[in-house]
C-alpha cells in the first residue's frame, strides 16, 4: 500500500497520542526535533528538554479528526486538525510543523487552542 505524505504525518500525530509512545523517551526523541517547542492548550510553553520527563510526556485520551496538511516547502509541512479530549470533555484546534531531517519527519512546533 502506498501511503501519501498526509497519511504518513497523520499516523505520526496519532502515534503521539498513544500511551506507549508518550511513555517512551526513545520514541519521543525520534519523533520530536531537537529544537521542538509547544504552545500548549494550557497556555504553557514547553521545550523538548523540559517536556520529556523520565516517564515521558504523560498519558492522554484524545481523538484526532479533520486532519489536513499544507506543504510549506519540500522539507516542511504544516498540519492542522482537531482533538477531542475525552478526559476533559473539550475540543481543541491543533497545528503542527513537521520537518524532514535525513529522510525522517520530526515535529518542530505544536500548538493547541481550546474552542467550544
Amino acid at each position: 500500500m502506498n501511503f501519501s505524505l498526509k497519511d504518513h504525518l497523520q499516523g505520526l500525530e496519532e502515534q503521539l497520542l498513544q500511551p506507549e509512545i508518550r511513555a517512551s523517551q526513545k520514541a519521543l526523541q525520534k519523533l520530536l526535533a531537537p529544537d521542538f517547542f509547544e504552545f500548549g492548550s494550557s497556555g504553557r510553553v514547553l521545550y523538548k528538554g523540559e517536556a520529556i520527563r523520565e516517564n515521558g510526556i504523560g498519558e492522554v485520551n484524545m481523538r484526532l479528526s479533520h486532519f489536513e496538511i499544507q506543504e510549506l516547502s519540500e522539507e516542511v509541512v504544516l498540519a492542522t486538525y482537531r482533538i477531542f479530549d475525552e478526559k476533559e470533555s473539550r475540543n481543541s484546534l491543533r497545528s503542527s510543523i513537521w520537518r524532514c531531517n535525513d529522510g525522517h519527519w520530526q515535529l518542530v512546533f505544536h500548538q493547541g487552542t481550546i474552542y467550544m
